[in-house]
């Protein structure tokens, strides 16, 4: 997992007309939520965490905020229902002997055996929930595809990575070979040629 790091201040004055003054200076309230110690309430501007909130890559957060330095990750980012401005992030205070519950990004590796006959891959678990602990979190999970066939599919109770529990759903969908026209053909094709 990349590290990024992140520049915060402390957040005295609470409540809703609170945050509502700090957004109109471009800034977003947070929280984190320590291991042992009470939560920090505390801003950070919206420049700041821009590339770190838009983009496909997950990160461990190097955390400053007044005097207090910690690896944190993203727990929750609270979007506006109308404009998509965050309104609020809440992050996790990282312990590295503890594990803590992450959606990391999946990617597909291999020509699925089900595209070559025609049918289409198809993505259905962008995210998968896992837990690990911070050192054991990749940047993503691969899963292999090239055995699946038209029609097949990968299940999260299927998979299985070295140092990682997935806590998905076991009959989650993952990754699936729709079947199309041209696979359809192809199958229709093998039926009706002569057999030797």
């Amino acid at each position: 997992m990349k590290t990024f790091e992140l520049e915060g201040s402390v957040r005295t004055e609470l409540g809703q007309k609170a945050s509502v003054a700090l957004r109109k200076q471009d800034l977003i309230p947070c929280v984190l939520y320590g291991c042992k110690k009470e939560n920090t309430n505390f801003t950070v501007s919206k420049s700041a965490v821009r590339k770190l909130i838009y983009s496909p890559e997950i990160f461990e957060v190097k955390l400053t905020i007044g005097k207090k330095a910690c690896s944190a990750v993203i727990k929750e980012i609270q979007f506006h229902p109308v404009t998509d401005n965050i309104l609020h992030i809440d992050f996790l205070e990282v312990d590295d002997k503890k594990p803590i519950v992450f959606k990391v990004p999946v990617k597909t590796e291999g020509l699925a055996a089900g595209v070559k006959a025609g049918g289409k891959l198809s993505l259905e678990m962008k995210r998968m929930k896992i837990k690990a602990l911070c050192k054991n979190i990749p940047e993503f999970v691969v899963v292999n595809v090239e055995t699946l066939g038209v029609g097949k599919s990968i299940k999260a109770g299927e998979l299985s990575f070295p140092n990682l529990e997935i806590v998905d759903n076991k009959e989650s969908l993952v990754v699936c070979v729709k079947s199309t026209r041209a696979a359809k053909t192809a199958e229709d094709n093998s039926e009706a040629a002569p057999q030797a």
